[in-house]
């Protein structure tokens, strides 16, 4: 099986090129975010890209250590940040599988884009559960492609593209299966909006306190 980070660092360039898909759904996600963060918050992204929503939210919280497997994307991130004179946030070039932090060392974790990307998604939420401090949040944006037939036909062929590394791994469910794996994982759900049938589920779970 080819290596996952090969896929995204060829692509770096041109997906930090792209324009934002959904510009009012990005705004509205970004401002529910806000509405959770603090200045004094620890903050962890993983699969964080070219870094564009660490950039963004940086100025509300004390530090965001965000991680992605392609050192490409990381490379492009940490150039955005010096343009932009941004210096509390840190890129590294870490899967989340790797990331080896103390139980509770954040106040809030964000994975955007990234859990239908994981092949254990389930660890990786177990994961951030144990990470985050009581009271801390997990916020994430997650395209569920079992939401209709299409989708699920497009996650089914997937399979066949990652043998030649020409897509990586994709996770098939539904919004209402993230909701029951994330609960099952001890988080109650503070905030759940779709913007439509077919788009990504946003979901602000929190950790009991």
């Amino acid at each position: 099986m080819p290596d996952p980070s090969r896929f995204w660092d060829r692509i770096a360039e041109r997906y930090a090129k792209q324009p934002v898909a959904d510009e009012g759904a990005y705004q509205r996600k970004l401002k529910v975010t806000r509405d959770y963060l603090r200045p004094d918050m620890q903050v962890l992204e993983f699969g964080c890209g070219t870094g564009s929503t660490a950039l963004v939210h940086a100025p509300y919280v004390k530090h965001i250590s965000a991680i992605d497997l392609s050192a490409k994307m990381i490379d492009i991130a940490k150039g955005k940040a010096a343009a932009a004179e941004i210096s509390n946030v840190t890129f590294e070039q870490l899967n989340i599988d790797d990331l080896d932090a103390p139980d509770g060392t954040y106040d809030a974790v964000l994975g955007l884009s990234i859990l239908h990307l994981l092949r254990n998604m389930d660890g990786a939420i177990a994961k951030v559960h144990r990470m985050l401090k009581p009271g801390g949040v997990f916020v994430t944006s997650t395209v569920c492609l079992g939401d209709t037939l299409m989708m699920t036909v497009i996650g089914r062929v997937a399979p066949v593209g990652r043998w030649f590394g020409l897509l990586p791994h994709v996770s098939v469910f539904t919004p209402d299966d993230l909701v029951a794996r994330l609960i099952g994982a001890g988080f109650d759900i503070d905030h759940r909006w779709q913007p439509g049938k077919g788009k990504a589920v946003f979901i602000v779970a929190r950790k009991a306190d």
